[in-house]
């Protein structure tokens, strides 16, 4: 059975290039391009992880992230910040919004295999190059 993970993305070319990744590495991909659709997502049974684009256009993505930490029933589900934004001041308040993870783009493919392999108990596929 595929891992259901959501990804909240709001530029065409990162959310393709990291759905098309995902799929290759046999996850079940949902996608959300602003932070309605994203709320919208959890109406259903919730996906078993999130990677979450800091910054959707004008919206703070981080409020996804506060606002998971503080649904007792989602508390655990890992939450992956995707950000442009790699100072340590970012990496911070990533972290102070309650993300598990945080990979910075350009994306380090390997780096996020590791993050999703670790937050969901099992090692991801792996494929050369990616």
């Amino acid at each position: 059975m595929k891992r259901r993970i959501l990804v909240v993305e709001d530029n065409a070319a990162n959310l393709e290039l990291l759905v098309d990744w995902l799929e290759s590495e046999d996850f079940q991909v949902q996608t959300a391009t602003t932070l309605d659709e994203a709320f919208a997502a959890f109406k259903g049974e919730p996906p078993e992880t999130v990677l979450l684009d800091v910054q959707l256009g004008p919206q703070d993505g981080l409020a996804l992230a506060t606002w998971i930490r503080g649904e007792p029933n989602l508390r655990a589900l890992p939450v992956i910040a995707v950000t442009a934004h790699a100072m340590l001041t970012d990496y911070e308040r990533v972290m102070r919004a309650g993300c598990s993870a945080c990979v910075s783009k350009p994306i380090d493919f390997r780096q996020l295999r590791e993050h999703l392999g670790r937050w969901l108990g099992e090692p991801a596929k792996s494929q050369p190059g990616g």
